[in-house]
């Protein structure tokens, strides 16, 4: 006699996500950036993006500093386009996540339900700064710190719940 054993899968593993700064220039592009190289590398089927609440930077690419900083780690975000984050998002994106308590604030005056703040993952929920508020190239350098340690933080506590 055959016995089949049926075990359900997962269902809370998390399909898409979404990254939200102010002008999705240099903090949004790279937690995407970051994202989707851990994402490959796992070879995990996740929807990842990126957009700013505010709308002067859409259709730009990401600042030059970012693109150099991702660069230097083996992420390419050269080719990702600025936008502004819509109503849409928040029905099409099961986790939207805001970099800083500002984005926090316009994300919920917008009606994100659930966002979460990327600081949280490991980082006693500590906004990641805009880097335009260092002197110099390094600001960038230790905001893509950040912004990796909490992305790979992130993936693991969401892929393990």
């Amino acid at each position: 006699m055959l016995i089949l054993c049926i075990i359900p899968l997962k269902s809370s593993l998390m399909k898409s996500l979404l990254f939200v700064c102010l002008g999705n220039i240099c903090r949004s592009p790279l937690a995407e950036g970051i994202a989707k190289k851990i994402i490959l590398e796992k070879k995990l089927n996740i929807t990842v993006d990126s957009a700013g609440t505010g709308d002067w930077h859409i259709g730009d690419s990401p600042c030059h500093n970012s693109i150099k900083v991702a660069a230097l780690h083996g992420v390419d975000i050269s080719s990702q386009q600025s936008r502004q984050v819509t109503l849409k998002d928040f029905q099409d994106y099961e986790l939207i996540i805001g970099l800083d308590d500002s984005n926090m604030t316009n994300l919920n005056k917008l009606g994100a339900k659930d966002a979460l703040k990327l600081g949280s993952f490991g980082y006693k929920n500590e906004d990641v700064p805009d880097p335009y508020f260092f002197d110099g190239f390094e600001g960038f350098e230790k905001v893509y710190e950040m912004i990796e340690s909490c992305v790979t933080q992130l993936l693991e506590e969401k892929l393990h719940d």
